[in-house]
Order: structure tokens, then sequence, then C-alpha cells
């Protein structure tokens, strides 16, 4: 029950807080190479302050970081990578946006 009373609050949250919340992109260097390297950039950026959601793709090399705009802005997360031993690009930093569904 506990939980679920969380989960509620943290959703009523991100809605009162939609218009704050941003998505950015970033490009780390020295590039990702493995398991570690992604489980390091979550384990340790998870901790910055305003992050709600951290997405790493090896692939196209990018980190993808869903925060609250209110609490820090994108300068505060590149130094939170920095700080980890990654130097950053930002590819995007843009407001959330609802993504409409289509009817068919």
């Amino acid at each position: 029950m506990k939980q679920i009373v969380i989960v509620l609050m943290a959703s009523l949250l991100l809605l009162v807080a939609g218009k704050e919340m941003r998505v950015a992109v970033l490009t780390p260097t020295p590039q990702m190479h493995c398991a570690s390297c992604e489980n390091k950039i979550k384990g340790n950026m998870r901790f910055e302050k305003g992050v709600v959601k951290i997405e790493t793709n090896i692939e196209r090399q990018e980190v993808t970081i869903t925060y609250d705009g209110r609490k820090t802005d994108v300068k505060a997360l590149q130094a939170g990578m920095k700080k980890i031993g990654y130097d950053t690009k930002v590819v995007s930093d843009k407001p959330v946006t609802k993504e409409k569904k289509k009817r068919r």
C-alpha cells in the first residue's frame, strides 16, 4: 500500500511540475564501451540534484537524462559527468512534452 501511495505521489508531482521537466541528451568523452561504463554513469548521476531518469545507449554513445529544470540545469549535469571522468557535449536539451496518441 505504501508503495502505491509513493508512486501516485510521484506521478502527481510529475504532472504538476511537468512544465519544468526537461530532457538532455549528452555524448560522453571518453566513449562508453561496456555495461560497466553505463553502470558507472547511471550509478553516479542518479545522485545529482534534480535527476529523475537516466538512460544510456552504447551504440549511439548517448546519455539521456530527464531532470527537473527547477532544481538543476544542463551545465550542472555536465559538471556531474565531469566529476566521474566524462567530458560531454550537449546534443539536445528541451522540455518534456506529452506525446499525443494517434487514434485509428
